[in-house]
Parts: C-alpha cells; structure tokens; sequence
C-alpha cells in the first residue's frame, strides 16, 4: 500500500510539473503588478512559505480566471516536507487550492501524508490602491491519510477545518523609498503541527485563535525579502509544538515564475528539538 501511494504521488507531481512547463509560454494577465498574486504557502493557498496572505493566486483581473501550480520542499534536522499545490482563481475574487503534503520522518524512518483543499474569498479592500488593505476570509478542510502514528501520539481526529482571515497591505513608496508589504491573518485550528499529526489532543480539543503575520521589502520590483512568523496550538501532551518562523528571498522574474528561498525555525517537532533548515518553492502561473 504504502509503495502505490509514493507512485501516486510522483504522478501528480509529474503532471504538476508538465502544466508548469505549459504555463511558462502562457500569458499572464497584464493588469496587476508584478508579485501581487504572492507565492504558494505550505497549504496550498497564496502567500507566503507559511502564512496564507490575503491576495489571490495568480494574476487574474475583474473579468479573467487564472491560477498557479507549484512544488516546495522544507527540509529541517530530522523531518523533511514535500508539497505538491495547485490553486485556481476567478475574477481576483475567489480562489480555490488544493495540496498534496508528504513529511518524511527521517528519524524513525516513516512517512505522514495529509491533503489539504482550500477556498478563499477576497472580502474588501485593494492590495496596493486606497487606504484600506485587502481583506480576505478562507476555509482549509485538512485529511490525513495515514493516521496510526498520530492516533497512537493522541491525536483526536484524522480531519478537520481552519477558517482564517488575513488582511494585507502593500506601501509602493514606503520607507527608504522602497516598496514594502505587510499581512497578518488570524486563524481558528486545533491542528497538530499544521494537521501532520491530526488534529486535537489530551490537552485541548477546541479550535483556538492563532496569530500569524508577514512583512517584506522589495529590494528590486522583482525580489523581496522579509520575514513570517506563525503560531501554532499545543494540544499533545507527549511533546511541546512551538511556533514556526523563516526569513525569506522571493525572486519573481516574470508574472509566470516565482522562486522562493528560506530560512526556516519550526522549533521542536514531536520532540525532536531546535528543527532549523530551508524552504524552497517553485511556482509558475497562467
């Protein structure tokens, strides 16, 4: 069971990446600025590495559909996590993601794998024109497919939802005449780190409100660099989940392509402490 799943998902990539290809030659809509579609984060939906922002994937305009497919990989210490996304938006209005995570847990040589569909809907507010920032409300609906190992940690359940809202805001003439971004989301969870290890435990069983938020800097109209930081519940008794952060470099060299590189500190990880490495994420949209 476990080798037909692998090949599973070595052909979803695989297609993934032939779409990638096709939408390198395709033609992006010409209206919004460059990098206002933001990157794909590690669920699927459209910001940054970690923190779902406000914007809507791609670069689609009032009257136009678009969307983004991309592959990440965050590796750490002891854990490595691969991410197959694809996300499909309407009218700068709506967007709808779908991701495919598989965590590979090095030290005790298995596997956890989750699927993880998205809606978001773009409430009010313009990313880069008026004063007020873009506001957006989303809904994530989270599946495990292997469930012994957070079952036997204490794990409440193999799925759930998270609701979020997430405002952003982008000052093209900002400090040290720069263009800079910020975003902070709010997010309902009960999530065992991001849904790998289920959801709910022995110490709490209840969605709480967590905090998460972004800021970058635009070095170059194509390549920004900043931070994000994102808190995470503690509901498993048997080890500490601390919050996660990263220190990016998104490089956007056309309305087609996004590269982003980071920093990554996910604290301790089922008890393996101090889990620091890199992110990398490679996006291409249509």
């Amino acid at each position: 069971m476990r080798n037909s799943k692998r090949i599973g998902f070595k052909s979803f990539s695989t297609l993934l990446l032939g779409v990638s290809a096709l939408c390198m030659s395709a033609h992006a809509a010409d209206g919004r600025l460059l990098a206002t579609g933001g990157a794909t984060n590690i669920e699927g939906a459209a910001g940054g590495g970690l923190v779902p922002w406000a914007v809507i994937s791609g670069y689609t305009e009032d009257d136009e559909i678009g969307g983004t497919v991309s592959l990440s990989r965050a590796q750490v210490d002891d854990y490595r996590l691969d991410v197959t996304a694809a996300s499909f938006s309407y009218r700068n209005r709506f967007e709808f993601s779908i991701a495919e995570q598989m965590f590979n847990l090095e030290n005790l040589g298995t596997e956890l794998r989750q699927q993880i569909f998205g809606i978001k809907y773009r409430v009010a507010g313009d990313l880069v024109y008026g004063a007020m920032p873009q506001v957006s409300a989303g809904v994530l609906y989270k599946k495990n497919s292997r469930y012994d190992l957070p079952e036997l940690v204490g794990s409440q359940r193999d799925s759930d939802w998270e609701g979020y809202v997430a405002a952003s805001k982008v000052w093209l003439a900002g400090p040290f005449d720069r263009t800079w971004l910020a975003n902070v989301t709010v997010r309902a969870t009960r999530a065992n780190q991001f849904g790998l290890l289920g959801f709910g435990g022995d110490i709490n069983d209840s969605h709480e409100l967590q905090l998460e938020a972004a800021t970058g800097l635009f070095l170059h109209r194509s390549v920004a660099v900043g931070l994000e930081y994102r808190q995470k519940p503690n509901n498993l008794g048997f080890a500490d989940e601390e919050n996660a952060m990263s220190a990016f470099v998104a490089w956007f060299p056309s309305k087609n392509v996004a590269l982003v590189g980071a920093y990554l500190d996910l604290g301790s990880i089922a008890g393996a402490n101090n889990q620091t490495g890199y992110y990398l994420s490679l996006q291409a949209s249509f």
